[in-house]
């Protein structure tokens, strides 16, 4: 059942959300006696909704803000939140979090359910300092900088301005010729900002550096790796999954560059000849507008799990999504959670491509889980780690891949549809692993200068395959490719669980080719579980292993293998 907005129990439905209205709730919540393990949850529950109410009014303010990155009134509402709300809430939820570990009841709670947020509240007490709150708020700023910059990107091409994904999507084309000024004029457009987004960067870096001294971490890294709750796996975990990854699955794309290089016909691959058809066939097309994307992708949900759809019906008739192209909205794609309404919102940059039929499904997956999550007791359950997060949307991409019939009427189309989604999957690991290893090398050294970072990232990229194309009179292009990614410069370090959840995706999918009824009851059972459980028996409830150790990798992309060849022998 789709739940509507949660009527509130504590706070006044009208309030406005000003630091002089806020103060004296937090100031109740501190002062409450509590006498009892049913005072405990009762007073639980009245900070989870102002919790939930806070998350949903900055949501709005980010939302508006990336939709219209020009908008200076946006660009104001979500600074105030930063700068004159933000920094007082970290104090005060400091406090709270203090009372709530000093309360005398607190063993009395359900272990089964309270155990992990326990933890996750001990952890973020170590590690929070007063003397951070400005510099989270510079830092901030440091990150809408660039959001500002990245967004207002676009090329002129043939008489028409385009944005970034707009002119991505030509780069599909079957013209090499065109195709190689396209990318050309991109990565001016991108080169033109370099000097600029390298001065945010090494302020950024400078500020977190910072952030992890005043907290008593010799590092980012393992400041993060501590912010960020990685009970299950560490810092040597993450090396070895690096190696892993270049051992197991660069090799596998590596052949499937070599099988597109014969195809082509081409002495080498160039960076923009990753994206034709090798077969020179016109672009895949597998919509016309947004709204058929979001109708068709439905449709999809529809043959799933009924309710899957459900969700979908409910954004579309409160207008929760923004998913077409244009200037000054920011790039990229996300499914924000709304946490008191208990609905999602999906904002993405689709140029008609199957890049955006993926990225409508992956968003989709994230939005189910936000609704089957929502009925959970308090806002700390719902606060998922990525690991988890990720497994919804990127197994939601391959166990949609049986029904892409919905977009795809002509055999052909559909295989080659299936065969770029497959080795996609496979693609996702190496980059992960690179711009993981990339960001543990900037953290670990971070009095670098920019030209032993650029150094770096070259070595890295060459090492997990240079996106498997010859890069020679393009260096300058390769050396500042990590721009692009704007996890480096928004969210450090919230990367390597896409690689992590990619194989835990990779294993759902297989057991749903072997039995899908079976599979899509455990997905959906892990996905309530929210973040009640610590993460591997997140994943045993959905039937798969949390694993990234090299043997178990092998396995995955053995599996992975074999599916492409199978479509590779289709007609």
């Amino acid at each position: 059942m789709i739940q509507s907005k949660q009527k509130r129990t504590y706070l006044p439905e009208n309030l406005k959300i000003s630091w002089e209205n806020l103060k004296p709730i937090f100031e109740d919540l501190l002062q409450k006696d509590i006498r009892s393990v049913e005072d405990l949850e009762r007073w639980l529950k009245q900070r989870s909704e102002l919790e939930a109410v806070l998350q949903e009014d900055y949501a709005w303010r980010y939302i508006h803000m990336t939709r219209h990155t020009a908008n200076e009134d946006y660009k104001n509402a979500f600074e105030y939140f930063t700068v004159e709300i933000e920094p007082k809430l970290s104090d005060y939820d400091n406090k709270l979090d203090k009372k709530f570990i000093a309360c005398p009841f607190l063993q009395e709670l359900d272990p089964k359910k309270y155990t992990v947020y326990i933890k996750r509240v001990k952890q973020s007490l170590d590690i929070f300092r007063n003397k951070n709150i400005p510099l989270f708020t510079q830092i901030q700023l440091k990150q809408q900088e660039y959001q500002s910059i990245v967004g207002g990107l676009s090329i002129t091409h043939q008489g028409k301005e385009l944005t970034m994904q707009q002119a991505a999507a030509l780069l599909e084309g079957t013209d090499r010729t065109e195709r190689k000024e396209v990318w050309e004029k991109m990565n001016q457009s991108r080169l033109s900002h370099k000097d600029a987004l390298d001065d945010i960067f090494d302020e950024l870096v400078k500020l977190r550096h910072q952030v992890a001294l005043n907290a008593g971490f010799d590092n980012f890294r393992d400041y993060m790796f501590a912010a960020l709750a990685r009970f299950d796996y560490d810092v040597k975990d993450c090396e070895n999954f690096h190696n892993a990854i270049a051992k197991e699955a660069v090799p596998l794309l590596q052949k499937l560059a070599a099988k597109r290089q014969k195809e082509l016909g081409y002495k080498v691959l160039k960076p923009w000849d990753m994206a034709v058809d090798p077969k020179g066939r016109k672009p895949l097309k597998p919509f016309d507008s947004g709204e058929e994307l979001i109708d068709r992708s439905q449709r999809i949900f529809e043959k799933l799990d009924p309710y899957f759809s459900k969700c979908i019906q409910f954004m579309k008739e409160n207008d929760l999504f923004d998913v077409e192209s244009r200037k000054n909205k920011a790039p990229g794609g996300y499914n924000y959670p709304l946490a008191e309404t208990g609905a999602p919102f999906i904002f993405m940059n689709s140029a008609n491509t199957l890049q955006d039929l993926t990225t409508m499904i992956h968003e989709g997956g994230h939005a189910v889980h936000t609704f089957l999550n929502s009925d959970l007791e308090i806002n700390g359950f719902k606060d998922l780690p990525s690991e988890v997060a990720e497994l919804a949307s990127m197994s939601m991409e391959l166990l949609s891949v049986k029904y892409w019939d919905e977009f795809f009427k002509e055999k052909e189309e559909l295989n080659r549809a299936l065969f770029e989604q497959i080795s996609g999957a496979a693609s996702t690991l190496p980059w992960v692993a690179l711009v993981d290893k990339f960001q543990h090398w900037i953290y670990t050294h971070p009095h670098h200068n920019r030209k032993e970072r650029s150094e770096k990232w070259v070595e890295f990229f060459n090492e997990f395959g240079k996106n498997f194309c010859d890069w020679k009179g393009q260096e300058e292009a390769m050396a500042y490719l990590w721009h692009r990614q704007l996890h480096i410069f928004e969210v450090p370090f919230y990367y390597i669980e896409y690689a992590i959840a990619q194989l835990g995706a990779i294993a759902i999918w297989k057991n749903f080719v072997e039995d899908p009824k079976k599979t899509l009851k455990h997905y959906t059972h892990a996905l309530q579980l929210g973040y009640t459980r610590p993460i591997p028996e997140i994943y045993k409830t959905a039937g798969i292993e949390f694993n990234f150790k090299q043997d178990y990798i092998h396995n995955l992309i053995n599996f992975l293998s074999k599916e492409l060849d199978s479509l590779s022998e289709r007609p």
